[in-house]
């Protein structure tokens, strides 16, 4: 028998109906998901925790990431559309910000539980 499967099927009439109304007031599950998939490369979740910090222009990013601007402009470009970064230009210098306090939040409490799956045991996969 699996372990990710109950052994009788038996449908839950009441966690049925919670779920389902716990459900429709959230947005869409594609537009979380897509979300996470902006967040789910190493150079993009690397920009994302350097902007926690503070403003950086591409230049910047660039050197930290240790890739080219152009590299670096598309991963950007990625982060903008899901609406975690913003940007603002002064003069020829294009700067870079998170889009709110949020997007930090998710990040961190996303490197909480990894660390903790780590040391405390929990499998990642």
């Amino acid at each position: 028998m699996s372990e990710d499967r109950c052994e009788r099927r038996i449908i839950h009439e009441d966690r049925l109906a919670a779920a389902r109304l716990a459900l429709s007031g959230l947005p869409p599950a594609a537009l979380v998901c897509d979300l996470f998939k902006a967040l789910a490369d190493p150079g993009r979740l690397t920009i994302v925790s350097a902007l926690a910090v503070q403003e950086m222009c591409v230049c910047d990013l660039a050197a930290l990431l240790g890739v080219s601007e152009s590299a670096t402009s598309h991963q950007l470009r990625i982060l903008r559309i899901a609406n975690l970064v913003k940007n603002r230009r002064d003069g020829q210098v294009l700067y870079y910000r998170l889009a709110d306090d949020h997007v930090m939040q998710l990040v961190e409490t996303a490197t909480e539980h990894a660390r903790e799956a780590v040391t405390g045991g929990g499998a990642l996969t």
